[in-house]
């Protein structure tokens, strides 16, 4: 069976696609996951680690970056996170907000794409600010909702409607997994996308007998 449909130009698809778009993650350090108070900490990280081998798996464009570990105040990112980006060296900073530090800057306009999925810890700081930042630089911004986290369960929600209120898009873990994807006749794709869910557990494949 084939698609109907032809092949929409993945550059130009108003979804998200691996030609399209980048990643960014900000923060996924010791320090940050342990104070999350929003979700389980063990679901994160899972979370977080999917959402990392799925870009990987895709080819998709990474920036990581961590706060305070030159300045020895914090850890840097978490060796889950790490085992699977291992080659991407991380930007260090000292600004709240990644976007008002120039290395990071320079990163994100190096990167060539329109569509930006960010994800940060914590969900009403170092994630809201540097999204509402560049919504207003013209990119489109798009972030994993059960791959973030913040200090409380309202200082969490509350950040995610002030941001989608300024046009960032929401998005889980299974539905970024489904818009990279798209088809299953994307065989070279296909075990990533399996690979990537079934070991997050959001994902199940039975051999029912009847």
């Amino acid at each position: 069976m084939t698609s109907i449909t032809p092949i929409r130009d993945p550059k130009t698809d108003h979804l998200i696609s691996p030609e399209n778009s980048a990643l960014i993650l900000i923060d996924y350090q010791p320090l940050q996951v342990n104070s999350v108070k929003s979700m389980d900490h063990e679901e994160l990280v899972k979370n977080i680690v999917t959402v990392a081998k799925l870009a990987k798996g895709f080819n998709i464009p990474t920036i990581l970056t961590t706060v305070n570990v030159e300045s020895g105040i914090n850890k840097p990112t978490i060796k889950h996170l790490k085992q699977v980006l291992p080659d991407i060296k991380e930007i260090d900073r000292t600004t709240v907000n990644s976007w008002e530090d120039k290395e990071f800057q320079d990163a994100v306009k190096a990167l060539g794409k329109k569509k930006l999925v960010i994800c940060a810890l914590w969900t009403e700081v170092c994630l809201c600010f540097p999204a509402l930042d560049l919504i207003k630089e013209g990119y489109e911004v798009y972030t994993i909702v059960d791959a973030v986290g913040g200090t409380s369960t309202i200082a969490h929600e509350t950040a995610l409607r002030r941001m989608e209120q300024a046009g960032v898009q929401l998005s889980s873990v299974t539905q970024y997994a489904c818009e990279l994807q798209r088809d299953w006749n994307r065989l070279a794709t296909k075990p990533i996308f399996f690979d990537a869910l079934m070991e997050n557990g959001s994902f199940f494949v039975e051999t029912l007998r009847w």
